[in-house]
């Protein structure tokens, strides 16, 4: 009897993972497609509103309080399910603009994407921008378009639009069968089959019942109309004709992206898209980015991602590590890169959102989340055996700045220790002034709406009631030179102010785009950096993707 090799083990396991992000613009219906997906996983038997006030259940990936009373996603989701013979992990992102740098962070450990658009209102900025990132990395994209039980764009209009704004040419993979209260349902291309979708008036709790035929069959006609079933069959024939053909390898190259259509809310085109996803989308081992074999034996993983209080009972912190190659084991030893010590990987978890079991085994590609008493940073690098290069994680200056103003001067060091866990975990990034010790804090953040997590987390899960009092600076730049620095100097001219980060490295804030030209003027030996010195790789990212 023949036995399995621990390396035959390694590449079954990882051929089965498929790890990706959904991007798209705010209200496009991440967070639902996201739930649904669950749902046709078997990880939810119920879907839950996203928005309903009346509803007493949220959607999955929106755990943190703030998010189920504003009905949006502020923080990314770690989700994990089977489906089919797969080990699915999928990273729910936040689609708001203001959150886009928790985005960037999380698509540096995808796989793949699924680019989920509106049908009424096509390809958006916030779509576009992260759909940069993507593009960036050769990450391949699907492309979901979303409402179709709505009227709004044809879909050849659509499928131009996607190569007149993002460049990229399309293939569908179905296609749909009328639009608004007339969509019935998708054609499937590759199987040639017809999907007519019948939600039995479960309003999208319930995984809806399809009927498939071929279109020749005389009861597809009698079904779908003359006039439909007629148009229905000469969009086939036009795309057979003039559309791009079916070409994995252009898809995983992120060349083509594959096109599906359907509707979230009503379930109509889910599982057809799971279905084909996970057949398409690339394995670890088949990913064009990466920075160490996902099959070599030795462990690997990089942390993308730092949660504090996911569980405020026990005001935990989560570590979230994307595994690159090898085998994880539960209570490993491993070598953290930044520091070259050995550290115990302790109570590790694989994830739903916030709730969690111990993993006791994991393989590249999955992700697990590790117990963290304050030893770990985004970016760090875990390994065994022979080092591994490091992962660009994505950082970027602030664009908007704050002083905080405690309310209760004796909670200063829970206002301190909130500050820390907050900057640690990317939320915000936190400043001190020269010279003014721990008074004074100075947040930074890419958007506004990071300062309003940021009182709402304080006040609910460190008790610290703060305002937040806005600096009139519109750049931010990490300064250095090959002179001694006069930090007293730049400080007296009143469009400039001297901050220190976390690592004891100054950064300049600038008034106004004046200000910007005059201090390069003023002072030609000051490099001004978007990134912190030394961060390697992220200024072609930050010009092409911040400000946009």
């Amino acid at each position: 009897m023949s036995s399995t090799s621990p390396s035959d083990n390694i590449d079954r396991e990882v051929s089965r993972r498929r790890t990706f992000a959904i991007i798209s613009h705010p209200d496009a219906g991440k967070t639902t497609l996201t739930e649904k997906l669950l749902l046709y996983g078997g990880a939810i038997h119920l879907a839950g509103s996203v928005k309903s006030r009346r509803a007493a259940k949220h959607a999955v990936s929106d755990w943190m309080e703030l998010e189920k009373q504003r009905g949006i996603s502020v923080t990314s989701s770690v989700l994990q399910f089977p489906y089919q013979d797969y080990a699915v992990n999928l990273l729910d992102t936040p689609g708001h603009a203001d959150f886009s740098e928790d985005t960037y962070r999380t698509l540096a450990a995808a796989d793949s994407a699924v680019m989920l658009i509106d049908v009424a209102k096509g390809v958006e900025a916030q779509t576009l921008k992260l759909f940069k990132v993507c593009a960036m990395r050769k990450i391949p994209i699907f492309t979901f378009v979303n409402k179709m039980d709505r009227w709004g764009k044809k879909p050849l209009e659509l499928m131009e639009e996607l190569e007149d704004v993002l460049g990229i040419r399309s293939c569908p993979i179905n296609w749909p069968v009328g639009m608004g209260n007339e969509f019935k349902g998708v054609y499937d291309r590759l199987s040639e089959e017809l999907i007519i979708f019948d939600s039995a008036g479960r309003h999208g709790e319930a995984m809806v019942e399809e009927k498939k035929m071929s279109l020749d069959d005389p009861e597809a006609e009698k079904l779908l109309g003359s006039t439909r079933y007629e148009q229905l069959k000469e969009d086939v024939e036009l795309l057979d004709i003039a559309g791009d053909p079916f070409d994995l390898e252009r898809i995983r190259a992120g060349d083509l992206t594959p096109m599906f259509f359907g509707s979230a809310i009503t379930n109509f085109g889910v599982r057809p898209f799971l279905d084909a996803f996970v057949d398409m989308a690339p394995s670890p081992a088949e990913a064009r980015d990466q920075n160490v074999e996902p099959t070599r034996p030795d462990f690997s993983g990089f942390i993308f991602k730092i949660q504090a209080n996911m569980n405020p009972a026990h005001r935990d912190r989560l570590a979230f590590v994307r595994i690159t190659s090898g085998v994880f084991e539960k209570d490993m030893q491993a070598t953290l890169r930044r520091t070259d010590r050995k550290t115990k990987l302790a109570y590790p978890q694989q994830m739903m959102a916030s709730d969690r079991e111990m993993a006791d085994r994991a393989y590249a590609g999955d992700i697990v989340g590790l117990y963290d008493p304050g030893r770990f940073r985004i970016g760090d690098t875990l390994y065994t055996g022979e080092a591994v290069d490091e992962v660009d994680i994505p950082r970027f200056s602030p664009e908007h700045f704050s002083v905080v103003e405690i309310q209760d001067a004796l909670k200063r060091k829970q206002l301190i220790k909130g500050l820390d866990q907050l900057a640690e975990e990317g939320t915000i990034q936190v400043f001190r002034q020269p010279g003014k010790g721990t008074l004074d804090v100075v947040v930074g953040a890419v958007g506004i709406l990071q300062f309003e997590v940021l009182k709402f987390r304080l006040e609910h899960e460190y008790n610290v009631e703060v305002s937040l009092r806005r600096l009139d600076f519109q750049h931010a730049r990490w300064i250095e030179s090959d002179n001694e620095i006069d930090e007293d100097e730049l400080n007296r001219a009143d469009y400039l102010k001297v901050l220190i980060d976390r690592d004891d490295l100054p950064l300049l804030l600038i008034r106004n785009n004046w200000a910007l030209n005059f201090t390069r003027q003023q002072y030609p030996d000051l490099r001004l950096l978007p990134n912190p010195p030394g961060t390697p790789g992220l200024e072609q990212l930050h010009e092409s993707t911040h400000g946009f």
